[in-house]
């Protein structure tokens, strides 16, 4: 374990760096060139002859980019807030609770995740539309569950079942009820786990593309993917003000990863070494 890594190693890590964020580079690099640069032989320079932010500036004058920000943080908080609330009670009890029937309920909880978007789209739509949520939050925040809540019951079962039993005799020793021991003792114990799933969820939801295209339709109400890939312009295809807009979209999500890295790291790698 004390072996000091040759120069071979650094040399195969900058490489392995490099090609994984080659494509994020080159998405920068290209929403700086202007148009005329995009195209051609211009096109494989990987530097600009004349930078511009003018992709940028087209992206929030032109269209409604602005809203499609606020929808997708919306959308994507809510979906989180709800689906890590409920999926911590639910994976508290299916870890650390006796009852008949735990097997089957995450094999349901599995069974539910696996279901393509495509095979559930027609009665979640017709749902949606019978209660009038077509075109609101509430709308999507519905059927994102059926991925997201999955995902963060799965991810705190796992965490729940690494803390300790002993905790959980003395707190009823004290005299504390079932919800009071989740509460008090369990949850906070599991804070690591918990940002950990929530923004694995708030990340699935804010890329989410399929439902948010089907059943919010009008432009005010659309989320970020969709309004990207509904980029258009009267004759070609704006790539810079594609590339432009992928790259502010990306901001937020490096930004919050990078706020709670520490955390996410803990919560990786919890129980993780056995004392």
């Amino acid at each position: 374990m004390r072996k000091k890594a040759g120069p071979g190693f650094y040399v195969f890590l900058v490489g392995f760096v490099f090609v994984i964020l080659f494509p994020f580079l080159w998405q920068f690099l290209a929403s700086l060139k202007p148009p005329g640069e995009l195209f051609g032989e211009s096109a494989f320079k990987l530097f600009a002859s004349n930078p511009t932010l003018d992709n940028y500036v087209r992206v929030f004058t032109q269209r409604p980019f602005g809203s499609y920000l606020w929808n997708s943080f919306v959308v994507a908080s809510l979906t989180t807030i709800y689906c890590v609330f409920v999926a911590a009670i639910a994976a508290y009890a299916i870890a650390r609770l006796h009852f008949r029937g735990k097997t089957l309920v995450l094999g349901l909880f599995l069974m539910v995740s696996m279901f393509p978007q495509i095979a559930t789209i027609a009665p979640i739509y017709l749902f949606v539309k019978s209660v009038n949520l077509t075109n609101s939050y509430l709308g999507l925040v519905i059927p994102y569950t059926t991925f997201a809540l999955p995902l963060a019951v799965w991810n705190l079962t796992a965490f729940y079942r690494q803390i300790p039993y002993d905790l959980e005799e003395a707190a009823r020793v004290d005299g504390a009820t079932v919800m009071q021991t989740f509460w008090k003792v369990i949850f906070p114990l599991a804070v690591p786990g918990t940002f950990t799933t929530a923004i694995l969820v708030f990340i699935a939801a804010w890329n989410e593309f399929f439902f948010a295209l089907t059943i919010n339709t009008e432009e005010t109400m659309k989320t970020v993917p969709v309004g990207i890939a509904l980029f258009q312009g009267r004759y070609t295809i704006p790539w810079g003000e594609i590339s432009a807009a992928s790259v502010i979209v990306t901001i937020p999500l490096v930004i919050m990863v990078l706020i709670f890295q520490r955390r996410i790291i803990s919560g990786i790698t919890a129980g993780a070494v056995k004392e």
